[in-house]
């Protein structure tokens, strides 16, 4: 038997957690094991509790989301055992989501989630996909990212060229917020092909998950505002599993 998914809800508004927990433990495969209302009980219990998600409010008085996110993701130096954070916000454009995904979070909500998309959300989070809609994502980014984009100087050419043409393929199609199946379909290769793919790619380009893959890529001028779908990455591999 499969044992559920722990998680852990970090909120300073004792209502969220409450309706959070109520919608979690509904469901036959998920279980929270802990609450938190500031960012300081939300590491000693992540550490304590060893949970495999985290829902963490990124504005809370005392130690904030953004602070307790980095101090979990520093705890757990192997990202494949670390806890899945899903940051939580009032708003979609928000510089402390932006940073927490830069420190490692896997990706963010609104609190005024559905319960359907809250259950999705920490399904996908423990698959390892990243919570990024590609719209609010692109806002997301476009406001908060440094160098601005405008500005963005060329990506750097060493770290690409540790990756292969099709890892760049796929590369910059996670980077616009697709999913692994989504990938896979556009690039007609099986979902495992793609998984193998992101894996090597994050090692290579020394990132902690899919989030962090989507910061760089604007961050770094791979991705632009208003791009074109596809954009051009040279010539490509033929579009079967080979990877």
């Amino acid at each position: 038997m499969v044992p559920p998914l722990r998680v852990l809800i970090a909120d300073d508004q004792a209502l969220v957690r409450a309706g959070f927990r109520m919608i979690l433990e509904a469901q036959p495969d998920m279980a929270v094991i802990g609450e938190a209302a500031d960012g300081d009980a939300a590491f000693r219990l992540a550490e304590r509790a060893r949970p495999d998600i985290v829902l963490m409010d990124v504005r809370m008085p005392g130690t904030d989301g953004l602070t307790a996110t980095r101090r979990i993701v520093a705890a757990w130096p192997d990202p494949a055992r670390a806890p899945r954070i899903i940051v939580l916000t009032t708003f979609d454009l928000d510089e402390y989501v932006y940073a927490a995904l830069q420190a490692g979070a896997i990706g963010f909500l609104l609190k005024d989630v559905t319960p359907e998309q809250l259950i999705a959300a920490v399904r996908t989070a423990s698959a390892g996909d990243a919570l990024l809609a590609p719209s609010i994502t692109r806002r997301l980014v476009e406001r908060y990212a440094r160098p601005p984009l405008a500005e963005a100087a060329p990506v750097d050419g060493d770290s690409l060229a540790r990756l292969t043409a099709r890892e760049r393929e796929v590369f910059a199609l996670i980077a616009r917020g697709m999913s692994n199946a989504e990938v896979a379909a556009a690039l007609v290769v099986s979902e495992a092909t793609v998984k193998t793919h992101v894996a090597g790619i994050l090692a290579k380009l020394e990132l902690r998950n899919r989030a962090q893959a989507v910061v760089f890529a604007y961050e770094s001028g791979l991705i632009r505002a208003r791009a074109p779908a596809r954009p051009d990455l040279g010539p490509a591999t033929p579009a079967t599993d080979r990877g």
